[in-house]
C-alpha cells in the first residue's frame, strides 16, 4: 500500500481547534502513564483571552493529517516578545508537539520554522509549551509517570527532532525521594538548623496562608522573579500572568507544601510544592463535569505524590543555607503523610542545586531535553 500523503493544515476555526486539543487523547489512549489536562481549562488556555503568553505572542497552531483526513500530528509555533526583549534574542518557540511518525514530525517542524521565519526571527527553541507549561522532551526515565504540568512523550520524539536538524539546548533533571520509605533527613541538616536558629534569630519560616492566597501569590511571584532571573530560559512573570497563577493555585494549593522564609518580616525565599493532580486526572480522564470536580476536591488531600516546582532565595541571601531550611520544613510537613516528592526542572548546569538535592539524598529519575535550531 502506498504511503499516505501528509497535509499540514493551519488551525483557523473552532472545529479544527477542537481536533487539535482532542488529538492527544487518541494518540495516548493505550498509554497508562499519560495524563490529560483539565479539559474545561484546556479549551480556554488556547485562547488569547485566557492565556497571558498567547495574548502577547503571535502564534499559529498546525495539524498534520493524511490525505484521507486522519490527524497524525500537531504543533504550536509562537513568538514571545517579552522573552526576546529580556534575553536580547530573536527566537521563536514550538510547543504542544505530538506526531505519529517521522514524516509527520518533519512536516510539522518545517511548518513551524517557516512561520517563525516570517516573523523575522532567526532561531527556534522547544518544546516549551505555554499551555501545558511543559519544557522539553523526556529522553530518560520513560517508566516514571509525569507529574502535574510536566511532559510525557514516546522515546522517539527526541530522535525525530535531531533528524530535523535540532540540537541540544539544555537538559532539565528530575529527582525524587520517598519520605514514607526508609529515607530520613541527614543528621547534619538537623544540626545546621539548630545553629541557624541561634545565629539568625530574626529568620522565620511559615507556610502559605490559604486565607491570604492572593497576597502570598504576589510574594511568590516577586521572589521567583528576583531569585531565578538570570537562569537559562527564565522570563520574569508579569502581572498579566498573576491571575492565571492564582487560579491554578486554588486547585493545587496545600499549605504543607508552600513555605516562605522571612528575615525580620521580609520574605527572602520560598519553596513551591503541590500535589500531583495527574493521579486524579487519569481516573476522571480530565473531566471535571459532572462529578469529576468532586472527586478531584476529595482526592487532592490524599494524593501521595507531590512536585517541588521551585526553591528560590533572593541573591543577597544565597549561600546561607536558606534553601536547605525551606526543604527541612517541607520535608517535616509532608513526611508524616508518606509523600513521594519529585523535584522537577533542575538545570543540569546548576551545580549548586544539583549537589544540594543529591546531598539531601534525592535520586535522579528523569531527564528532559530542550532543543534549538538556527534559522538564519
Amino acid at each position: 500500500m502506498p504511503a499516505r500523503k501528509i497535509i499540514i493544515r493551519p488551525v483557523t476555526n473552532r472545529k479544527l481547534l477542537k481536533m487539535f486539543i482532542r488529538y492527544p487523547y487518541r494518540l495516548y489512549r493505550n498509554d497508562p502513564l499519560w495524563a490529560p489536562q483539565i479539559r474545561i481549562l484546556e479549551k480556554l488556555d488556547y485562547t488569547r483571552k485566557a492565556n497571558p503568553v498567547l495574548s502577547r505572542s503571535p502564534h499559529q497552531l498546525y495539524l498534520a493529517e493524511t490525505d484521507d483526513g486522519r490527524i497524525v500530528g500537531r504543533i504550536l509555533a509562537y513568538a514571545d516578545p517579552r522573552h526576546n526583549r529580556h534575553h536580547g534574542t530573536r527566537l521563536g518557540f514550538f510547543g504542544a508537539f505530538e506526531a505519529e511518525g517521522p514524516d509527520a514530525a518533519s512536516f510539522l517542524y518545517q511548518s513551524a520554522e517557516k512561520w517563525i521565519c516570517r516573523q523575522n526571527l532567526d532561531g527556534i527553541l522547544g518544546p516549551i509549551d505555554p499551555v501545558a507549561e511543559c519544557w522539553g522532551f523526556v529522553i530518560e526515565g520513560f517508566d516514571h509517570p509525569p507529574v502535574f504540568l510536566s511532559p510525557h512523550n514516546p522515546p522517539q520524539y527526541g530522535n525525530w527532532a535531531v533528524e530535523s536538524g535540532y540540537k541540544k539546548a539544555r537538559d532539565l533533571l528530575v529527582y525524587d525521594v520517598d519520605t514514607g520509605g526508609d529515607y530520613s533527613l541527614p543528621e547534619r541538616y538537623r544540626k545546621f538548623e539548630e545553629l541557624l536558629k541561634i545565629r539568625r534569630p530574626a529568620l522565620r519560616v511559615r507556610p502559605m496562608s490559604i486565607q491570604k492566597l492572593k497576597d502570598d501569590a504576589r510574594i511568590l511571584l516577586q521572589l521567583l522573579n528576583d531569585s531565578i532571573d538570570g537562569n537559562w530560559g527564565f522570563t520574569p512573570i508579569g502581572d498579566d500572568e498573576l491571575h492565571s497563577i492564582i487560579e491554578k493555585l486554588r486547585l493545587i494549593a496545600d499549605p504543607d507544601a508552600i513555605w516562605f522564609v522571612e528575615d525580620e518580616g521580609k520574605p527572602v525565599g520560598c519553596a513551591l510544592g503541590f500535589p500531583d493532580l495527574n493521579v486524579v486526572l487519569r481516573s476522571i480522564k480530565g473531566r471535571l463535569l459532572p462529578f469529576g470536580w468532586i472527586r478531584l476536591l476529595r482526592a487532592r488531600h490524599s494524593i501521595g505524590d507531590y512536585r517541588l516546582w521551585g526553591l528560590a532565595v533572593l541573591p543577597e541571601y544565597q549561600g546561607q543555607g536558606l534553601d536547605v531550611l525551606l526543604y527541612i520544613h517541607l520535608y517535616r510537613a509532608l513526611q508524616p503523610r508518606g509523600i513521594r516528592l519529585e523535584a522537577n526542572y533542575v538545570l543540569e548546569d546548576n551545580p549548586h542545586i544539583v549537589n544540594a538535592l543529591e546531598k539531601l539524598g534525592m535520586k535522579r529519575i528523569k531527564r528532559y531535553r530542550v532543543y534549538e535550531k538556527s534559522l538564519g
